[in-house]
Order: C-alpha cells, then sequence, then structure tokens
C-alpha cells in the first residue's frame, strides 16, 4: 500500500470512529432539565355567565328590525357557544336564571340573582351578568352592594338584539367575558361593560333609548375601556382602595329573608308639584322616598309639606337632583343628603339599608360611608 492510500484508509478509520462514538453518546445523554422543558400551558380563568335576558337575548322580526324584537327568546348558553376564541381568554360555564326584560324583575329576584353571583364567584374567577339596559344600573348597582366577593363581577347586554345586522349583542358578550377573565377589576365591585366601555354601576347611567353608546358616567367619566387585546383602566372607585372589612358593605343577603327587603319609592318633583305622591307611598307602606328635585335637589311646596309629614311617621328620605349630575350636600333630620348619587341608585341604597336598620342615625353614616365613599390616601 502507497503512502496515499495509506493517508486516505487512516482519515477513513477515523471518521467512521467519530461517528460510532457520537451515536454511542448520544444514547448515553442524560435526560433534559425541567427547567429546559416546555412548560405546561396554564389553566384558562373560570368564567360564568349568568343569563337573566334583555335584548342581548331577544330575537328580531327579520335581520333588519332593529327596534322589533322579542327580548328574552335565546338561551345563554347557546349565546355563548357563538363568539369565536372563547377558549383562549377563559374557561366559560354558564347558569340560565331568567330569561325576560330588565322591568319584570322584583327586587326579591334581585336578592337571589345576588346570592347566585356569590355562590358562583366560590368556584370561578369571574362572573358575567347579562341583562336588559332599562334598568341594567340598578340591578347592577344592587349587586355591587351586596355581593360579598371581590372578584371581577362584569354586568353587560345590549341595545340591538342578537339576530339584527350590526348587533352589539356577540361583542359585548366576549368582552365581558375577557374583562372578567382578566382580572383587572377585582375589588373594583361591579362594573358594567358595553360598547367597549367600562363603568363603575354607582355612577354610570343609560343615556339614550336607542344608541349603542348609551351609558355614560356624568362628571367623573369612564373607569377604561376595551380596545381588542388591550384592557386599558385609567381609574379606580374609592371602594377599590379599601381592604378587609372596610370593603364590604354591611348588606349580607344571608343575613335577612326577602321578605326584610324594604319598600322604597321616588317622588319627582317639578312646578307646582302635589304632595299627593309622597302622602300615597307612605299610605302604600314605603320606609323611605327618594326625591329627585329641582336644580340642588328642591321641591315643591306641597312636596316639602308631605315630606315633614312622612318624616313625623319615621319615613327616611333621601333628596337627589333630577339634572342628571351634581352634588347634593346638607342633611336634616329625617333627611338625608344624596351626594352625587341619581334618584334610581340613590333608591338602591336606601332600601337596602332600611332593610337593615330603621335608624337614620345609622343609616346616615351607612349613606356617607358606603353611598357615597370618599378616595383617602396616606400622606
Amino acid at each position: 500500500m502507497n503512502k496515499s492510500m495509506s493517508k486516505w484508509a487512516v482519515r477513513g478509520l477515523l471518521t467512521i470512529f467519530s461517528f460510532s462514538w457520537l451515536a454511542t453518546a448520544a444514547v448515553s445523554l442524560p435526560p433534559v432539565s425541567p427547567a429546559y422543558a416546555e412548560e405546561a400551558p396554564k389553566a384558562l380563568p373560570k368564567v360564568m355567565v349568568i343569563g337573566t335576558g334583555g335584548t342581548i337575548s331577544g330575537k328580531s322580526v327579520d335581520a333588519t328590525s332593529f327596534q322589533n324584537y322579542k327580548s328574552g327568546s335565546l338561551l345563554i348558553e347557546d349565546m355563548v357557544k357563538e363568539p369565536p376564541n372563547k377558549d383562549k381568554i377563559a374557561d366559560v360555564s354558564t347558569y340560565q336564571f331568567g330569561n325576560a326584560g330588565s322591568s319584570s324583575y322584583s327586587i326579591k329576584d334581585l336578592y337571589d340573582l345576588s346570592l347566585k353571583v356569590d355562590e358562583a364567584l366560590k368556584e370561578n374567577d369571574g362572573v358575567v351578568v347579562t341583562t336588559g339596559t332599562d334598568t341594567m344600573e340598578e340591578i347592577g348597582y344592587f349587586l355591587d352592594l351586596t355581593v360579598r366577593d371581590q372578584k371581577p363581577v362584569v354586568i353587560t347586554g345590549s341595545m340591538r338584539p342578537w339576530t339584527v345586522i350590526g348587533t352589539d349583542a356577540p361583542a359585548n358578550l366576549y368582552n365581558a367575558i375577557k374583562l372578567a377573565a382578566s382580572g383587572k377589576t377585582k375589588s373594583f365591585g361591579t362594573v358594567l361593560m358595553l360598547n367597549d366601555t367600562i363603568h363603575a354601576v354607582r355612577e354610570v347611567t343609560k343615556t339614550n333609548d336607542y344608541r349603542t353608546d348609551t351609558f355614560e358616567t356624568p362628571m367623573l367619566g369612564m373607569l377604561g375601556y376595551i380596545d381588542e387585546n388591550n384592557i386599558r383602566i385609567y381609574r379606580a372607585p374609592a371602594r377599590a382602595l379599601r381592604e378587609g372589612y372596610e370593603w364590604n358593605t354591611p348588606f349580607d343577603l344571608t343575613a335577612i329573608k326577602k321578605e326584610d327587603l324594604a319598600k322604597v319609592d321616588i317622588a319627582y318633583s317639578y312646578q307646582d308639584a302635589g304632595g299627593e305622591a309622597i302622602d300615597g307611598f307612605v299610605a302604600g307602606g314605603a320606609k323611605g322616598i327618594v326625591t329627585a328635585g329641582t336644580g340642588a335637589g328642591g321641591i315643591s311646596k306641597a312636596m316639602s309639606e308631605a315630606r315633614k309629614r312622612a318624616v313625623d311617621q319615621g319615613v327616611i328620605f333621601v333628596t337627589t337632583t333630577r339634572t342628571g349630575s351634581g352634588g347634593i350636600y346638607g342633611s336634616s333630620p329625617g333627611i338625608i343628603a344624596g351626594d352625587n348619587l341619581n334618584a334610581a341608585h340613590a333608591r338602591i341604597f336606601l332600601l337596602l339599608a332600611l332593610s337593615f336598620s330603621s335608624s337614620y342615625d345609622t343609616i346616615k353614616d351607612w349613606y356617607e360611608r358606603y353611598g357615597a365613599p370618599q378616595v383617602v390616601l396616606d400622606k
């Protein structure tokens, strides 16, 4: 064998030996360290959607009937199936509480709804409640004051029925689930989400009977909004800054029965308004009355005289303004200043307060602490 052939033979043997060694080494390599292994996917947040009906569950006469529809026609289970990509944001379950317009529900029904929300929050990371928009702010505020768990509660609905062209219903439902799953409104109490905007139910109100941007928060503005994957929160309610016992209101529904819920009405003031409405409410068993007054809460002479008679009988009043925004200050015996709550919200608060106490001083203290909470920061 010449030197050239010997050289190539040696190289060949070395190559074979190298591949053989690498194969042996590969077989005996230690297992991949868990630190470098692919992480298991995290479990999605669990969100329950509780359906109560309303326009969002409405079925229109045809695809272009924006106002001609039957509310409460669709089941929440079927509605939740339609929006795509839910499996990327939450593990969603449903519960059919009812299927009617929001105005059809009694305060006793809201008692049951609140307890159901708290029950659902024991097993879920958040809850969405779908309702009609007509009294959504009142239903939402009832939940805000009574739900004990601090996990996110989001109330939503729509201004157009599910089956009409250009409906806002599926988008509102999807975004409400996304918001609840995000956890960004934990400790906010109940928030309202419609038209991509997020509001505190204590201050929000319906401002238009047909427009999709109907809900607004006078003076204070929205909490934030949703733009696809961007959930932006720019302010928080004062309640979110409280911890422990201060966060929960005194209104623990498990401590009372539905029959204990007080009757409270609203008397609207106008030019030369009579006092018959107040007299009638008292005769009908009202324990409290909210006045929606002119300007800074003013009421007519006849209403004022009727209010005095009612206060003498132990009826407690809250003064609010019919203007739509502003603050009412200065309480007096039997009459509580409503701060910036509108009449509908003030009624919900006074109703719950009277369901737990008949003491004016106690209710006044509750109103100032929980009905009109202020932001207090350590200096």
